[in-house]
């Protein structure tokens, strides 16, 4: 039997971050985030998800949907292109292949949700009432949240706004007690990041932090941002135990940026499609690793 660790409350150094039990999610004091969407802001959010959904669609189509003129469309269009999000090419809008693509929430949200589903479930067995725990921006991370309900009480910290939202429903009814680092808010990951947040990270101390990463390689783990690397770098250092959770789609894959080596983790979790080579390699390597089913 698992002896049962010792836990205790999360430790707070600045005066900047909120804890809250239900509500609104804790934004930083320099004003990021927490504006309203505005119609324009919600149309372009539609067609980004509508194109990454379908794959392709015409501007034709788009403006039938969103009832709005075809000069509209294409004026929506270009900026999400500018941005790096779709691209129009020969009268159709197809999603783009890019690194910054595959940062998006709303893209991520829609890969691999069974296998995610399996790690998040076999991550949930490494949680016990009392715990705090740090969460990144991940969308396998984000599936264990709802088990949490279970398990208080907790104390849950974030950059995430979507898990803080989760997080804010289960705390109008359980004992969960919300941290919420802010900083810059970033768009594309829909996650306060930078100095300020990564200061904050550092002020407390943790029992443990669950985190995913773009890619693993050759004993490594690996990211298309380096801020977010540095940011996934603090959370480490900020907690008791590390959990690694990497679908199998991302192994043998690199990004631009090298992380953290896998034997960083004490624990990495990862889902049935990982192939027998890569696991014995792990076993050979001392990573401590288990599958979920």
């Amino acid at each position: 039997m698992r002896s049962r660790p010792h836990y205790r409350p999360l430790m707070e150094g600045d005066p900047t971050m909120a804890v809250q039990r239900s509500g609104t999610a804790a934004a930083s004091s320099d004003g990021s985030g927490g504006s309203t969407e505005s119609s324009k802001q919600r149309r372009q959010r539609l067609i980004k998800e509508r194109v990454i959904e379908e794959g392709s669609c015409s501007p034709q189509r788009l403006a039938e949907l969103y009832d709005v003129s075809l000069m509209t469309i294409h004026r929506d269009l270009d900026e999400l292109e500018a941005r790096g999000l779709v691209r129009k090419l020969h009268g159709e809008v197809t999603a783009q292949p890019s690194g910054v693509f595959e940062s998006l929430v709303s893209y991520r949200m829609t890969k691999n949700i069974d296998r995610k589903a399996a790690i998040a479930t076999r991550a949930l067995q490494h949680v016990e009432p009392g715990m705090s725990l740090i969460f990144d921006d991940s969308t396998t991370a984000l599936q264990m949240i709802d088990g949490l309900a279970n398990l208080t009480p907790l104390h849950v910290a974030t950059p995430f706004l979507p898990a803080l939202h989760k997080l804010a429903d289960i705390a109008a009814e359980r004992d969960l007690m919300i941290l919420g680092f802010g900083g810059n808010y970033d768009l594309r990951h829909e996650s306060f990041v930078g100095m300020r947040c990564i200061e904050q990270i550092e002020a407390i101390h943790a029992d443990a932090v669950f985190m995913s990463l773009s890619a693993v390689s050759n004993l490594y783990t690996y990211h298309q941002e380096d801020g977010i690397v540095a940011l996934k770098r603090a959370m480490l250092r900020a907690a008791d135990k590390s959990y690694l959770l990497i679908d199998s789609s991302k192994i043998g894959r690199a990004a631009l940026h090298r992380a953290l080596p896998l034997k960083t983790f004490d624990l990495v979790i990862t889902d049935a499609g990982a192939g027998p080579d890569v696991l014995a390699e792990w076993k050979a390597n001392d990573i401590a690793f288990e599958v979920a089913s």
